[in-house]
């Protein structure tokens, strides 16, 4: 979608803090972070929402699950981290391309 913020971030049109990146997602700082590390692992594929994911999109949501970890571990985080992904308005979601939310570092208080 060529109005989407996240398309327009994964094509270099708006610049980022990237920290990661492959063919299948980007990784960047969130530009307002509610933690002292605060990561968005975004596909580069547009998918609206967790409402949208189609059986094909599989592979490539596991990836995104797997991938977590591994960057919370690069990022410190080794007493823990916490995952969020907002859907549609009604969850919180501000940006209508799915992202994970990934936190940590300092007091996360209790969802």
């Amino acid at each position: 979608m060529s109005d989407c913020l996240f398309c327009k971030i994964e094509r270099n049109e708006i610049p980022s803090d990237r920290v990661y990146e492959d063919e299948d997602v980007i990784v960047i700082r969130d530009i307002a972070p509610k933690a002292d590390t605060h990561l968005l692992v975004i596909p580069r594929k547009h998918i609206a929402s967790l409402n949208e994911l189609l059986p094909e999109d599989q592979a490539l949501m596991g990836k995104i699950m797997l991938l977590l970890p591994q960057l919370a571990k690069e990022q410190g985080l080794h007493s823990g981290f916490r995952t969020i992904i907002n859907t549609d308005k009604g969850g919180g979601q501000e940006v209508f391309h799915i992202h994970v939310h990934l936190l940590g570092g300092g007091h996360l208080p209790f969802a």
